[in-house]
């Protein structure tokens, strides 16, 4: 870095600063032309005439002075817009919360069980997922569906618009049907390693046991483990039997009873082996009270310095600078130099 940037660097971390600040080296035009103007040979004038002259026009010497001053500082201004000068209020360190998470949803038919009345699973684990989302105001959020395999919905991104329109889209068959929970865990982890946040959390929501996939979920969350993400997993569904979807009928999915299957001895070691906790929600009420009490343990505060956008100045050298060249047209008519 040259002392020029180096100046205009410490500049900027006091509000001020310049976006082209190379950009002011045209103003070494100025004293250019200044030496090259007084280089110019001067016309001789008869002596008998100069008294007429001076009747004629006795502001002419003054005129001709006013018309450089415009010029000079219609260039002097110009220069000054394009070195793009702007200004913003100083920097500042703040308290923050946020954290990096990954939803990671199981979208299999079986979410379809309705076990959660008036809704089925998959509809309730919509509804308080797009409520967690929105209490995690200054985290960073994505989004992983599996069923049968994974695929990343949303990488991590700050724009909780679109991490809501990804959950309210999650929809049984957009993935081959089955449960592959390793799959997802890797696949989560995998975004979460990549952001480097201060924090890394992986929420996995399931209703199932896993059965596809080529990834064991034990490795998985011991990779996850390595890379600093814990793991909070959700069970979800009622104990017993429920009415699963096994088909589609005459009048749409053909509904048979049957009993809910969870893992929850697999995905307790899946969550405690990464620093996590496993919940599960066997109504809706639970899913709301597991999704508040991850909301409650998942808060890292940490030092950001906010640097708040700047307002830029450009525009008024910019006007200031056609002023000037405008002034000069007017002057230039008013003594009838141009048309």
């Amino acid at each position: 870095m040259t002392q020029l940037d180096a100046l205009w660097s410490a500049l900027g971390e006091t509000g001020i600063g310049l976006g082209s600040p190379w950009a002011l080296l045209a103003l070494l035009v100025l004293p250019l032309l200044w030496w090259w103007r007084r280089r110019q040979p001067t016309a001789a004038v008869p002596v008998a005439i100069v008294p007429v002259l001076r009747a004629a026009d006795p502001r002419g010497g003054s005129v001709a002075r006013w018309l450089r001053r415009l010029r000079t500082l219609a260039i002097a201004a110009i220069v000054c817009a394009l070195a793009w000068p702007y200004a913003r209020a100083a920097s500042r360190a703040e308290l923050r919360q946020g954290i990096d998470i990954m939803l990671a949803v199981d979208i299999s038919s079986s979410m379809l069980a309705e076990d959660f009345q008036p809704q089925n699973r998959l509809e309730v684990a919509r509804a308080q997922l797009k409520e967690f989302v929105r209490r995690r105001a200054d985290d960073r959020l994505g989004v992983v569906a599996f069923a049968g395999e994974a695929l990343t919905q949303v990488p991590l991104t700050g724009d909780h618009d679109l991490v809501l329109g990804a959950v309210e889209n999650l929809q049984p068959g957009q993935l081959d049907d089955g449960t592959a929970i390793g799959t997802a865990i890797a696949t989560a982890a995998n975004r979460l390693r990549a952001a480097g946040g201060p924090s890394r959390v992986l929420v996995l929501l399931t209703d199932g046991v896993n059965n596809r996939g080529q990834v064991d979920p034990r490795t998985a969350a011991r990779a996850a483990a390595a890379f600093g993400v814990r793991i909070y997993a959700i069970g979800v569904g009622t104990e017993g039997m429920a009415p699963v979807p096994v088909g589609r009928g005459l009048f749409g999915l053909r509904y048979e009873t049957r009993p809910v299957e969870i893992d929850d001895k697999l995905l307790t070691e899946v969550a405690r082996g990464t620093g996590g906790r496993y919940f599960r929600a066997r109504d809706a009420e639970a899913l709301a009270r597991v999704t508040q009490e991850i909301d409650r343990l998942e808060r890292t505060t940490y030092r950001q310095r906010r640097t708040p956008p700047r307002s830029d100045w450009y525009l008024w050298p910019a006007g200031l600078g056609l002023l000037a060249l405008l002034g000069e047209v007017v002057l230039r008519w008013w003594r009838g130099t141009v048309p």
